[in-house]
């Protein structure tokens, strides 16, 4: 007997330094070559690039690119292969850069639609059927997270495993093609996320790869506006820089990062007005994106977020906001809830999630000793999915790309503040702050 624990105990130590050293040992993977595109000779007026965002209430934005300037901006759809109940018409655009010039950008807004529902559709008349399916009316509701994408061998294979997820909107906290001037980029990257994006809603908002901008020659962001259009004027927003949208009990509001944001600006004031027409019984949760994280322990893009958060940080506390999700940083943190840089269990839950596969590589080095606000960090590649699982309840997981294989290795469950003693405790402070001029 004494000899059979002391052989069980020898056998916990054992695996307990496996474990150990495993971790101990774990390589992070090295960045991965730019993605080459072969060149396809199609009709001119073949749907390219296709993808989907939110558009309102029940309604969805199909959007894609043809080389022929006379093909129709229609959209068919119906809920049947190959049978089209419904049709609408919509709105097209283009963009010189350069010696760049785009082809014509298609942006139909289709609707109403049934939730939860499979929708078949075909573009401009030709071209093969896509089919999409819309997000539900309730709980749950889960959603794919991963900023920083980029077009690289890491970039496919965290597209791969977010195909894996059975998941309802994929959620983009900026830097998407890493054009960087390079129009015929922003062509490939459309290419690549067609697959995915043309058959759940992307939603995005802008990083500095975004911005593009040249003095005297170019204002920034052009490429991003014209390609990339988003419910801004759905949701009362000046700007597709940022926006708010709502699905399935969440409200989610997109930040820009690189739009004016002191207390005299568009976006600033734009913000308080959403924050006060959010109905938390009818969307218990409510989430933020943006690009640069308010919350960093990593030695990469210290401070750059500091202006922005001194702003906004009072207006997202006050509403009570539940999670802020950011990019940026190539790598991966979460915190516990924080506000004013101390933990507080009335702030929101920051996630840094800038790692999914860009060509400039991992941010590796974080400031130690660890912050007290922050609970997990690795820099590795990968992607989040959030599942809603209730009005009170979510589950996050991060899922490092290892191998090729999508690796779980962060997960918590959230408890939306919307039943706290935090919301009751703030409301007076909440209509203080955004009722003041």
């Amino acid at each position: 007997m004494e000899l059979k624990l002391v052989s069980t105990t020898l056998t916990v130590f054992l695996l307990m330094i496996s474990v150990t050293v495993t971790i101990a040992d774990y390589i992070r993977p090295q960045p991965r070559e730019t993605l080459q595109f072969s060149w396809k000779s199609n009709s001119p007026s073949y749907p390219q690039q296709v993808h989907i965002s939110l558009a309102g209430e029940k309604h969805m934005r199909v959007s894609w690119i043809t080389d022929d300037n006379s093909s129709p901006s229609v959209v068919e759809y119906g809920t049947s292969p190959g049978r089209y109940s419904s049709m609408a018409e919509g709105e097209s655009t283009s963009y010189n850069y350069l010696f760049y010039t785009s082809g014509k950008i298609h942006h139909i807004v289709i609707g109403p639609l049934e939730h939860d529902t499979t929708y078949f559709y075909r573009c401009g008349r030709q071209g093969p059927e896509f089919q999409l399916k819309t997000p539900p009316a309730q709980f749950p509701v889960t959603f794919a997270v991963a900023g920083d994408l980029g077009q690289t061998g890491w970039t496919k294979s965290t597209l791969e495993h977010i195909d894996l997820c059975k998941y309802d909107v994929h959620l983009l906290p900026g830097d998407l093609s890493y054009a960087d001037y390079m129009q015929h980029r922003w062509d490939t990257f459309g290419e690549l996320v067609q697959p995915l994006a043309s058959a759940r809603p992307w939603m995005v908002t802008e990083g500095n790869h975004e911005k593009e901008y040249i003095p005297l020659l170019k204002d920034g962001f052009a490429s991003y506006n014209a390609r990339w259009k988003m419910p801004s004027e759905e949701s009362g927003s000046t700007s597709n820089l940022y926006y708010s949208f709502e699905v399935s009990g969440v409200h989610i509001i997109m930040l820009g990062s690189y739009a004016d944001y002191d207390k005299h600006s568009d976006q600033y004031n734009w913000l308080k007005a959403d924050l006060l027409k959010v109905d938390r019984k009818k969307t218990p949760w409510l989430l933020v994106l943006l690009h640069v994280p308010w919350y960093n322990s990593n030695e990469a893009h210290q401070g750059e977020g500091d202006g922005m958060m001194q702003a906004m940080e009072p207006l997202l506390y006050a509403a009570s906001v539940d999670l802020v999700l950011s990019g940026h940083v190539h790598a991966y943190e979460r915190s516990n809830r924080v506000n004013n840089r101390r933990p507080d269990s009335c702030g929101p839950v920051h996630i840094t999630i800038g790692d999914g596969g860009n060509r400039e590589g991992l941010a590796r080095r974080y400031k130690n000793p660890k912050p007290d606000w922050s609970v997990f960090r690795e820099a590795s590649f990968g992607h989040g999915e959030l599942k809603i699982a209730n009005a009170t309840h979510a589950f996050w997981s991060w899922h490092r790309n290892d191998d090729d294989e999508p690796v779980r290795s962060d997960q918590v469950w959230i408890t939306s503040l919307v039943n706290s003693e935090c919301l009751a405790e703030k409301s007076h402070e909440f209509r203080k702050i955004l009722m003041a001029p």
